[in-house]
């Protein structure tokens, strides 16, 4: 079974409740993965739609 389908089977027990907490915990995780993409890929498009740059 891998780490998703744990933490899937998991979220079954967690209480109403404290599924707030697990959410935020969730966002603030996946959050700085998203940033970090889009940083990159605008970088990236920075460069190939820069004039000044010759493409080879």
């Amino acid at each position: 079974m891998s780490n998703k389908e744990k933490v899937v089977r998991l979220l079954d027990s967690v209480p109403d409740y404290k599924m707030g907490y697990v959410l935020a915990y969730v966002q603030g995780i996946t959050a700085d993965e998203e940033a970090d993409d889009l940083f990159c890929k605008q970088i990236a498009d920075d460069y190939i739609n820069d004039p000044d740059q010759k493409n080879v």
